[in-house]
């Protein structure tokens, strides 16, 4: 059962994430660069939102199959949170 952050707590007063506290990115800009066309650019964002957020909000902007597809550009992005995340994605197959 994924507990996401409520939607009234997720963004501030500029409409940032909590999670993009080092980059001036809207929650709309992010959706955005989450389906880019650029995969490199899709991965690096993916990665960060895996390694920032919590991982239910992680898993809410980005599928588990998402997450699987993109997995050898994504995983150099992930940094210490990359064990989890593998371990995670494997049980969620």
């Amino acid at each position: 059962m994924l507990a996401p952050t409520p939607p009234d707590k997720l963004v501030d007063e500029n409409g940032r994430p909590y999670f993009l506290w080092d980059c001036d990115v809207t929650l709309e800009l992010l959706r955005t660069l989450l389906t880019s066309d650029d995969r490199e650019e899709r991965a690096y964002w993916a990665g960060k939102v895996m390694r920032q957020a919590k991982p239910d909000d992680a898993l809410i902007l980005i599928s588990p199959a998402q997450m699987r597809a993109l997995w050898p550009d994504l995983e150099r992005f992930l940094g210490k949170t990359k064990p989890f995340w593998a371990w995670l994605l494997e049980r969620l197959s």
